[in-house]
């Protein structure tokens, strides 16, 4: 079980919890979980698949994630000496050109920001026939001009993190069926993971469409002990950033109370989401039986990580009211514009960056955009080409 075994080889006090967790597990469950990842070889399709792990035509292949464990390590391991880590922000594409001396390039574009913009008129409802001349982009107060635009239903990468603290004990039946009507709802390019959290988070079920696999990682939860919410946090926008294939990246944040248990702060945790490039984070806070000052502080954190990343926060006043906000959540998803620019400012120099968008739309009325507030903009990577020699033909 290579999951286990990288957590075993460098224990701390998150992954050794993670660890134990797993062999504690029943014998029948672990097996079951195992199951999936078990693929043939002999199939027609499988044997078409290059061999070489350097191929740059070969698919990508992901560990598995069915088990129970971290979503990353633990922050306090260090990498590898030697080793680099890339990171989301700005986003980029690539593109894999053969040249006429059979070598196939990785050209990566690294310097465009990409935001995912909602825009809502005055009666809160989306507006979705905006053109690119329509939007204005300012970062540090300059200027921008738009390089990319586009309006369609995008699939997306989707983090769902579900409080499994032991106040949401009663909550978590309509909880789970809420979520499952989010995703139902979706793109169903989609792809998503499960992470449950209480004083440690545990990736329950790793990027997959399948709804069926989704719905066990919901369902693979014990109720108990505090809510390390920010950690969490931190840790899905890390497993976003690392295996997402799609540039369109979303967090889900369910909780009913502040976070009590975490190592990182509020600031940390908005910093690292915003670091790796920026997923809209959704939050469902369930505060409605929650004390005043539990309520205002809970209220409080849900709402910065939502407005600091462009997404929205819900505070229902019933459970009731769940599954209406989980559609609504789908929708705003799937008619997002998404809005590229190339920064006026040297990626080389770092640093946070403000992000505005505006507008302008004659005779429509007074119109809101809601996107990021901003990103930190990174170095590129040193080796951004990657070269590559083709196979020999067929005679």
């Amino acid at each position: 079980m290579p999951g286990l075994n990288r957590l075993m080889a460098k224990p701390t006090p998150w992954t050794r919890l993670c660890a134990a967790a797993i062999m504690l597990l029943p014998v029948p469950l672990l097996a079951a979980q195992a199951a999936p990842s078990q693929q043939s070889t002999s199939s027609p399709q499988a044997a078409t698949v290059p061999l070489n792990p350097s191929d740059p035509r070969r698919a990508e292949i992901q560990p598995s994630l069915s088990v129970d464990r971290d979503p990353v390590p633990s922050p306090d391991v260090e990498a590898p000496e030697g080793t680099t880590t890339t990171v989301n922000a700005p986003s980029h594409g690539s593109e894999l050109e053969k040249g006429k001396d059979g070598i196939y390039t990785l050209h990566e574009n690294v310097d465009e920001v990409l935001l995912s913009c909602t825009v809502i008129d005055e009666k809160g409802r989306p507006v979705e026939d905006l053109t690119r001349n329509d939007f204005r982009i300012w970062e540090d107060n300059v200027p921008q001009r738009t390089s990319s635009f586009r309006h369609q239903d995008l699939p997306v990468s989707m983090g769902i993190l579900v409080d499994n603290s032991g106040s949401m004990r009663d909550k978590r039946t309509a909880v789970n069926g809420a979520a499952m009507n989010l995703l139902r709802e979706s793109n169903p390019k989609d792809s998503a993971f499960i992470v449950n959290f209480n004083d440690r988070a545990y990736l329950d079920q790793g990027f997959t469409s399948d709804l069926v696999a989704l719905h066990k990682g919901l369902a693979h939860f014990d109720t108990r002990g505090t809510t390390a919410l920010y950690d969490a946090v931190a840790a899905s926008a890390d497993e976003l950033s690392k295996h997402a294939k799609f540039e369109k990246q979303v967090l889900l944040i369910v909780s009913d109370g502040a976070d009590n248990a975490s190592r990182l702060n509020e600031q940390e945790a908005i910093r690292r989401v915003q670091n790796l490039g920026g997923p809209v984070v959704y939050t469902i806070g369930l505060l409605y039986d929650a004390g005043p000052r539990e309520y205002e502080r809970a209220r409080e954190s849900l709402q910065s990580l939502s407005d600091d990343t462009g997404g929205i926060a819900y505070f229902p006043r019933s459970l009731g009211e769940v599954n209406t906000i989980a559609s609504e959540v789908a929708e705003d998803i799937r008619n997002q514009y998404t809005v590229g620019y190339h920064s006026t400012k040297a990626a080389s120099l770092g640093g946070y960056r403000v992000v505005h968008v505006e507008v302008y739309a004659p005779h429509r009325g007074k119109l809101t955009v809601r996107t990021r507030r901003g990103y930190y903009a990174k170095p590129a990577v040193v080796d951004q080409t990657a070269q590559r020699a083709a196979p020999p033909s067929n005679p």
